[in-house]
């Protein structure tokens, strides 16, 4: 049964086993882009933002934005924001590529400059909250 189970590709969709790593076993959910190579971002397509971003930030890679994507809510182009667990629209009429990892880099520009904004919702709680 366990080598049945092996050689089962779908095995981390359709079984309770594959929760390999202690991140996986916290989360209690499975890390796709371990075993789907088509999540993971195509570093070729960063956009110009991104490339300075990584670079400024001391970073190698996206990490934190690897899961970051564009989505929709409500018909209208979005990406997530964790932060504040909700939906962010894209400004309407901004043209979108064709291309899904293309959306994508977008998102997530578009995430880290709204996360960078004055109009995020973080920045009026520091200002309620913090102390000093």
């Amino acid at each position: 049964m366990a080598e049945d189970r092996k050689d089962d590709i779908n095995r981390y969709l359709t079984g309770d086993q594959g929760i390999e790593t202690k991140r996986e076993e916290w989360i209690g959910q499975h890390i796709g882009y371990r075993y789907d190579v088509n999540l993971l971002p195509d570093y070729s397509r960063l956009t110009s933002f991104l490339r300075e971003y990584i670079e400024h930030m001391g970073w190698e890679d996206l990490n934190w934005l690897e899961d970051v994507h564009m989505g929709y809510e409500e018909g209208r182009p979005a990406v997530f924001d964790r932060n504040i667990n909700g939906w962010v629209t894209i400004p309407e009429g901004m043209a979108l590529p064709d291309n899904q990892q293309d959306r994508d880099m977008l998102a997530r520009e578009l995430l880290v400059k709204f996360q960078n904004s004055t109009r995020h919702p973080l920045v009026e709680l520091k200002k309620a909250y913090k102390k000093f």
